[in-house]
């Protein structure tokens, strides 16, 4: 059984696979599928607004705190306005997801288009008139960034209903691989700008949510299936996003692992830092390592639909697990640049790989009314374990020294192997599908 066909039709996927017409059986003629992505005007209209909103978001995140110190100077003040952008993660994720189960999630990302379109030209216009308010910078990143959850949750859960079932992966696929190049482009490209003129991100954001909302308007397809109003209290809304979750047995232990290993790879890109500072190398040698790990999450992501064809779940969670085992304690024996560009490329690939595994399986079981909520409260999985990952970096690395804390970090990668190959979820798994992979293999 391929988990892309049932799964996702009982989820309330939005479209049917095309099957033979009326009268076809029998007859030889050969059975007619949807068409490729390439030529499906909803979906490239959806996937390009939301490259326009991701790269933008990527801009301000470096614009915001190089304009604040380049006007006072203060890394404080910085500081503050990076807590800000940051804040929401925490903050907005299970809301967001409730009120996108709730709301036209087409019209949703509309307004927070919108929203985003004025909020960040307001900054580029204080930046012109050279009226920088630092209350100002601190509203303007936490609203962007909140809207900007809003906007994400949506999308996910929006693809399902422009896609067949059977095309599903593979958009996901593309939707990551989007996910990582914004990330990988976007900030160098703020950094320019800001370079060329202080204005000019805010600008250049600005432009791309107004790209992003005409995209939108241009979609045909709803985002969602008719569903009476919701009489029930956000509060309500929430717990039984979180009860789901609770109740999924493989999906609860697996978001585990991915929570302690976001944790781990926080407290590595701090132990990066400091073993370059350690070595002589400069802060532009740890911006080439993150670039490479970059390039590896985007190429694990577009191998995604190569693995999920031939290995099955359980293979796939425990074998990247035990990749990370592998990688991450090798950190402690070398300060080599291009050794550590390497390494990080190898964790990123397989972090892209398991995000697109994660978002298929988590697509084709998630009944669409949940979609938001179940998106909201993975993502806040994830965003309490960096922040942690990053407290616990720095007071390991200021306790025990870059070698022993990398190797500590390995251990822990360790045990979460074991626990995957003994857990009885992860088995279950594999058990109740028949070792089913998530795409069936083409001939």
């Amino acid at each position: 059984m391929s988990l892309v066909e049932e799964p996702a039709r009982q989820a309330g996927a939005g479209n049917s696979p095309v099957g033979e017409p009326p009268g076809a059986a029998g007859t030889g003629r050969e059975r007619t599928g949807p068409p490729p992505l390439r030529r499906n005007r909803d979906f490239l209209l959806l996937w390009t607004a939301a490259a326009g909103t991701q790269v933008g978001a990527r801009i301000t995140a470096i614009a915001y705190p190089l304009l604040v110190l380049w006007y006072t100077g203060s890394a404080t003040q910085a500081g503050f306005v990076g807590s800000a952008a940051l804040l929401p993660h925490l903050l907005v994720q299970l809301p967001a997801g409730a009120f996108v189960d709730r709301w036209d999630r087409r019209r949703l990302m509309i307004l927070c288009d919108l929203g985003c379109l004025a909020a960040t030209g307001s900054v580029a216009l204080a930046v012109y008139l050279d009226r920088v308010w630092l209350p100002q910078l601190m509203l303007v990143a936490f609203v962007q960034t909140s809207l900007t959850i809003f906007y994400q949750l949506a999308e996910r859960a929006a693809v399902r209903h422009l896609v067949t079932p059977e095309q599903l992966p593979t958009a996901l696929t593309q939707n990551e691989t989007r996910g990582r190049a914004a990330v990988l482009i976007g900030q160098p490209i703020g950094g320019l700008l800001f370079s060329l003129t202080r204005w000019a991100p805010f600008v250049v954001t600005t432009i791309a949510h107004l790209g992003s909302l005409v995209a939108l308007l241009l979609i045909r397809r709803d985002f969602q299936h008719a569903r009476p109003p919701r009489r029930t209290s956000l509060r309500a809304d929430i717990a039984e996003g979180v009860r789901w979750m609770w109740g999924q047995r493989f999906l609860r232990t697996v978001m585990g692992f991915v929570a302690v290993s976001n944790a781990v790879f926080q407290a590595l890109t701090l132990t990066l830092m400091i073993i370059v500072r350690n070595d002589g190398g400069s802060a532009a040698v740890v911006g080439i390592v993150i670039g490479v790990s970059g390039v590896g999450g985007m190429l694990g992501a577009l191998c995604g639909m190569w693995w999920m064809r031939r290995a099955t779940l359980r293979a796939l969670v425990v074998g990247g697990l035990a990749a990370w085992a592998v990688t991450v304690p090798a950190m402690a024996f070398t300060s080599d640049p291009v050794v550590l560009a390497v390494l990080f490329a190898a964790n990123s690939y397989v972090g892209g790989l398991f995000n697109v595994v994660g978002g298929v399986y988590m697509v084709q079981i998630a009944p669409d009314a949940l979609m938001g909520r179940v998106g909201g409260v993975a993502t806040l999985l994830a965003s309490g374990a960096n922040f942690l990952g990053v407290l616990a970096g720095g007071l390991l690395l200021a306790s025990f020294g870059v070698r022993s804390t990398v190797l500590g970090l390995g251990a822990v990668m360790a045990l979460l192997v074991l626990l995957a190959v003994l857990s009885p979820s992860v088995r279950a798994i594999a058990d109740t599908e028949q070792n089913a992979r998530l795409v069936r293999k083409r001939a």
